[in-house]
Parts: structure tokens; sequence; C-alpha cells
């Protein structure tokens, strides 16, 4: 069998399965979930604690408590759109014209969010639930639109009817307990379902059927996955196991399979955490778009020492444990913290080291060393690297800091020349992995060696050192490779993940062996890294000793890719592997699928009509070029590309 025969046949398997990999709640050897009702009367404070919390309220019905002051015939306007907001009984309505003169009328599904703006779900048919672009903000009481700068009419893939609103797909899951998306690729519907809608007790700890019957005295029976003493899947008194249970939603990462995994899983055998890369954080690893905390708190020194989310947070109410600086003080005083030795004793409330007057918001601790950034409109998030601000950089690394956030009227010079002047000694003489970090995006050939010894240091953050590999792409063809594949023997799986990116550029030939060790790592991440690896190499380069491996690489490719069938960047990848193995016809159907979820992408575009016309003749490229340019009328590249049919 050839190896485009090969792909062929694993293809048409993926493209033709049902509805995805399950992470089934209820499947067999799992104790069965009960609900968070179910823990009220043992646990009264912590479940008072939950019920009103972000977590308890991230999905809900609407009802009295939900959008106080509208719904009462108010309209809104935006770019030629008008919604109307009524109650119809007990129906929540909302009538929209959108912008091409359609009217539509829906009756909302569900509340996303509690506070600082509500945001209604309304079900668009076929089992989709949409986010509406147009929001609630609690505070104001008013409506608003999350993107007023965007131009999407109806036909766009970011209207709010599109892929990239899809609340099954794109938000659900860190919604609710026990969430499945279920979503039919050859009948394009989601038959969706949870547990619970809401963050809710067993989202965290785990179902909870086998807890109650140890505390009703009884012995549970016998289950495929391992329990804690108290008969749940997930140990939150351990540290590591409780930060990935936070991180499996606070994180910008990718998801391997249907919805939420079994609580207590391992986030590398569930998701892949996106690196430090440009579009979602700048290269001084600040933040940038939304990543949800998990990547930035990894970057910290109280990450690198064992702090967890719940030194600051109270995990159920999911409130701070203390106000203002006192959250800070708690460890950094004169009298430290016993459970973290490292601590230098000092009073940093202190005019000496804030700077700034006492009592004023220019001297909490969190306007200097986690600066906000506002999503959604109204919507402040704290970066959570905890990081000393270095003005000094801001110019070469293009990236914001502290000072001149506030100090808007100022230069980032003026800003370096003050905490020079405040802290003689300070930290900003001290290299930062920034300054790698930029060359590396910039050229990663010329900054191989500097990206390798960023990696090698072992007193940066993980990630960071994951990123420099994965940033160092045809870089990596100039450094030794043991120096690379000996990273494949360390103990944090994204630094394994970083090097087998690396060894991607590296003839195939000599990667062969680690290439292998990579697809049978004992964690997903890393065996999903390898495969795609494997499968961007060209076929006739594939050593004997890989090519039996190419099964493998496949069914690991293929068990999370076909759970990813409704976002068209799944597709994008099946199409390039197509291309790479020489299957033009996979990848022509890929590219077709892809381009319907995202007509507004004229690369894609641009692959499928020159190899339309490759396998199917001009007259075929010339429709497809036709409907590219109906969806992207001012493209240059497709315009000129259109000169050619």
């Amino acid at each position: 069998m050839t190896f485009k025969t090969f792909f062929g046949m694993a293809l048409a398997c993926l493209m033709l399965g049902s509805a995805g990999v399950a992470q089934t709640p209820q499947g067999a050897g799992v104790p069965a979930y009960v609900g968070s009702e179910t823990c009220r009367d043992c646990h009264v404070e912590a479940y008072d604690s939950w019920k009103t919390s972000h977590h308890g309220d991230a999905w809900r019905m609407p009802g009295p408590d939900s959008f106080e002051g509208a719904f009462e015939g108010e309209s809104f306007e935006h770019d030629g759109m008008r919604a109307t907001f009524t109650k119809e009984g007990e129906a929540y309505v909302v009538n929209v014209r959108e912008k091409d003169g359609v009217d539509v009328r829906y009756e909302m599904h569900s509340v996303g969010g509690v506070h600082p703006l509500e945001h209604p779900i309304l079900s668009t048919g076929k089992g989709r639930l949409q986010s509406f672009d147009v929001v609630w903000d609690v505070e104001q009481k008013r409506w608003y639109h999350l993107y007023p700068k965007q131009d999407l009419p109806p036909e766009d893939a970011f209207h709010w009817t599109g892929v990239y609103k899809n609340w099954n797909s794109r938000c659900a899951e860190c919604h609710a307990t026990g969430f499945e998306k279920n979503y039919g690729f050859k009948t394009r519907r989601y038959a969706s379902e949870q547990v619970e809608i809401g963050v809710g007790c067993e989202a965290c700890h785990g179902p909870g059927a086998a807890h109650l019957t140890i505390v009703e005295g009884a012995i549970p029976e016998s289950f495929t996955v391992p329990l804690d003493d108290w008969g749940f899947t997930a140990t939150m008194s351990e540290p590591a196991t409780a930060m990935e249970q936070c991180a499996g939603c606070h994180s910008r990462r990718e998801g391997f399979g249907n919805g939420n995994p079994l609580p207590g899983e391992a986030f590398s055998n569930n998701y892949n955490l996106a690196m430090l890369r440009p579009g979602l954080y700048h290269a001084d690893g600040q933040i940038l778009d939304e990543v949800y905390v998990y990547g930035s708190f990894l970057q910290s020194k109280m990450s690198q020492k064992g702090v967890t989310c719940a030194n600051c947070h109270e995990p159920h109410s999911a409130e701070l444990v203390a106000d203002g600086n006192a959250v800070c003080t708690q460890c950094h005083s004169p009298a430290g913290n016993p459970d973290f030795e490292s601590l230098r004793f000092a009073d940093y409330e202190d005019v000496a080291h804030t700077n700034h007057p006492q009592g004023t918001e220019a001297a909490q601790c969190v306007s200097c060393h986690m600066v906000d950034k506002v999503y959604m409109g109204t919507d402040p998030r704290r970066d959570h690297s905890f990081r000393v601000p270095r003005p000094d950089l801001s110019d070469t690394l293009d990236s914001p800091n502290a000072c001149v956030s506030c100090h808007d009227d100022k230069s980032n010079t003026w800003a370096t020349e003050q905490v020079k002047a405040w802290f003689p000694d300070g930290r900003w003489q001290e290299p930062h992995y920034g300054e790698v970090l930029v060359k590396g995006r910039a050229n990663p050939r010329a900054a191989a060696g500097e990206l390798l010894g960023l990696a090698q240091d072992v007193e940066q953050p993980n990630l960071v050192r994951a990123t420099a590999l994965w940033l160092l792409g045809p870089g990596a063809t100039t450094l030794d490779l043991d120096d690379v594949v000996a990273f494949l023997e360390n103990d944090d799986p994204q630094i394994r993940v970083g090097a087998l990116n690396a060894l991607r550029a590296r003839a195939v030939v000599a990667t062969a062996p680690y290439l292998l060790q990579g697809l049978n790592d004992e964690v997903r991440a890393v065996r999903l890294a390898a495969a795609r690896a494997i499968m961007s190499q060209r076929p006739d380069r594939i050593p004997d000793n890989l090519r039996a491996a190419l099964g493998q690489a496949y069914r690991e490719f293929g068990n999370v890719v076909q759970n990813q069938m409704d976002f068209a960047e799944a597709h994008l990848q099946v199409a390039g592997y197509s291309m790479v193995s020489g299957n033009l016809p996979s990848a022509i159907a890929a590219l077709s699928e892809a381009v319907r979820l995202n007509p507004q992408n004229p690369q894609a575009w641009s692959s499928l009509i020159r190899m339309t016309a490759q396998v199917e003749g001009q007259r075929a490229a010339q429709k497809r070029m036709r409907q590219a340019l109906a969806f992207n009328p001012d493209d240059p590249e497709l315009q000129k590309l259109a000169e050619q049919f």
C-alpha cells in the first residue's frame, strides 16, 4: 500500500466518522454524576459560596435575576443591524434585522456569564447555540456591541451566526459540567448535552456517586478510573492536580476531546497549551489576546515556587482571599510566609518601595505588577505573570509597561529613568527572555543559538523554554541534533512538545528514532506533536523504521481532529498533510470544507483554486474563483490569481 493510498483511507475513515470520540461523563467504569444540588445538605458553606459565584452562574437559564432593566422593548442599532429585545410571556425574544434587510425572530435559549456582562445565547437550529454579539452591560444597564469596529455581514464566519461565535464548540465546555459537544460531521448538526449548565461542584471534583456511597457508610463498586479516599476522580488536596483542573478552562489551548475530560485527568493528556506565540502574547510574554491566565501564571516566579490559584482565590466563591494589597502581603511582608521559605522579608507597602502615596490606586501592588487589559468591552483581566515593570525594553520589544499605561502622557524613556532612579540596583538590569524571543520571532535561523541557550536555562520558566524550542523552526537545522533531542528527556511535557516541533525542520532520516520516541510518549500532547511532525514529512523521505509507525501517527492525529470537524482550522491541517502526501483529492475535499466554514480565508481559497485547476480542470477552478471573490472581493492576492483564470 502506498503512502498516498494509506492517507486516503485514513482520511476517509476520519471524515465519515460519527460525532467524535466522547469523554463520556456517565460512561462505563466511571461514577455517575449526581448534580450540585446533592452537595448542598452536607456542604452548606461551600455550596452557598459557589451558588452565587461566577462559576455557578457561568451558564444559566434566563429569569428574574438576569438582564435587569432589559427586554422591555428596547432596540439597539449598529452598522445597519437592529436588534429589539422583548418578553413574550416567559420567553425572552430577540428580533434581529440584519444589514441585508432580513428579519428573524429568536427566542433566547440561555444566558452566558453574570458580571460585568450578560451574554444572550440564541438557538438557530440544527442544535446550534450562538453567542449574540450584542450583550448587556450589567453595571451601566445598556446594550452594547462586542466588536463595534468590525464589519461583520451575515455571510462572515465571524458574524454572530458563524462558526467562530458557536457556543457549542467555542464556549460551552468551560461554562458547563460534564459537557459533550457531539457534532455530527455528516449531518452538520449538534446534539450537545451536559450534566449541568454552569460550572458545578462536579466540574472540578469529578462525579459524586461514589462519594455519596462512601459517606453513607457503604463500599462503592469498582471503577476503571482511580478514585481518592473520598470517592472523587480529582484529588483537590494535591496542588498540581488542583492547578491543572483550573487550567483546563483558564488557558488558551487546543482541546483533544469531545467536551469536558474527566476531572482529575492530566492537563497535557487533554489539551495542547498555547506557546507564547505572536498574536496571543507580546514577545516578553505579556498578555495580548485573551489567553485566560494559565500561560501567564506559568511565567511567574510564584508558579516556580509552588504558589497555586487557591493561595489567592477562595476556590468555591472564586473571590480573592483578602482585599487589596492584603492578598499579596500574606506572603510579601516583613513576616513572610513559612510555606514559602525563599521569600525576602520586606515592607512592600512602604513608600520606599511603591514610590506612590499610600492608600492610592497607584500604590496597589497590582497596578505595577498585574497590569490589566479590557476584553469584551467591559471586562478588565489582569496579567498573572506578576512581572517587574520593564519600560527599558518596551521600545525594543514593542511591548507595554505598567508605568506608561498609567502615565500615558509620558515616554518609555522617562519611565526608564524613573525606575533607574528608584531602584539603582533593581532587576531592570537583568537580561529578559523577551529579548531572545523577539529575535526568534523575527529570524529564528539567526537567533538559533540564543534560542537554544534560553531553552537550556533551567532558571527560566518551562513555558518560556518550550516556546524557545517551538520558535526554532528552520533555525534547528543549524544546531547540533543532540542538543535538541536532549529535551525529549525533560520532565515537562510542554518542553518535549517544543522539542518535537523543532525537529520538524531536520532531515527525517536523522530524526526518525526521536519522532518514534515522541510517538510512544506517556503524554498525549507529546504523542500528538510527534504524529504531526511525522505527517509533515514527504513520503519519499520517510525511512522504513518510521514508515511502519504511520498508522499509529494517523490514529493519534485522527482521534483528536475528528472532534474538531466544526473547526476550519482542523480541515486546513488535514489539507496540509494531504498535500504533503501528494493526495490532492483529499486536500481539495478538506479545503472545500474549510472555506465553507470560513469563507473569509483567501489563502485557503488560493490553494483550493490552484489544486482544483490541476485535478478538475480550468472550468471548475473558475467556478471556485468566482466563489472566492464573492466572499473576498477586495483581496489583492485573489484578484491577481483571477487573472490566470
